[in-house]
């Protein structure tokens, strides 16, 4: 009986995959519209399964790190397996350990496939890129210890 419970469990998280892949797909056709622009200038995609997206690395324009549309990720380094600051700390808020950039981003993708469309209004709305933006908050949370990366979670 437990082998048949754990087959429903992945059949059933593999459907939410799949639905909040197709909800936000639109989101994605942006990330992929910028990916694709970036090739000529050197960026590559590759599949994560770990963070539920393509990845274009090497993405040439933007500060450094990376950004997220849907199921896409566009990252300036060489791979997403690198160590980063959460917001808070960068502000000077607190002193926390470093992340891996890569499950920072997973938890937008996972924003993305609950939130589809609104996700862009919802985190302008909340403050666009800053420490103080409860998406940024939620991802660094979810970074730094797996869990919470939905926005509206206590901190």
């Amino acid at each position: 009986m437990p082998a048949a419970s754990g087959r429903l469990r992945w059949l059933l998280r593999a459907a939410g995959y799949t639905l909040g892949a197709l909800w936000t797909l639109p989101n994605s056709v942006i990330g992929l519209l910028g990916g694709l622009a970036a090739m000529p200038r050197g960026a590559r995609p590759r599949w994560s399964q770990r963070d539920l997206a393509v990845v274009f690395i090497g993405y040439p324009w933007g500060p450094g790190g990376a950004i997220t549309f849907g199921n896409v990720i566009l990252a300036t380094g060489q791979d997403l397996d690198v160590a980063c600051t959460t917001y808070a700390h960068r502000a000077g808020w607190c002193r926390q350990p470093m992340m891996r950039l890569g499950d920072h981003e997973r938890a937008h993708v996972l924003q993305y496939m609950v939130l589809g469309l609104a996700f862009g209004p919802l985190y302008l709305l909340c403050g666009g890129i800053s420490a103080a933006n409860r998406f940024e908050r939620a991802a660094d949370r979810y970074a730094l210890t797996g869990r919470g990366w939905w926005p509206w979670a206590r901190d």
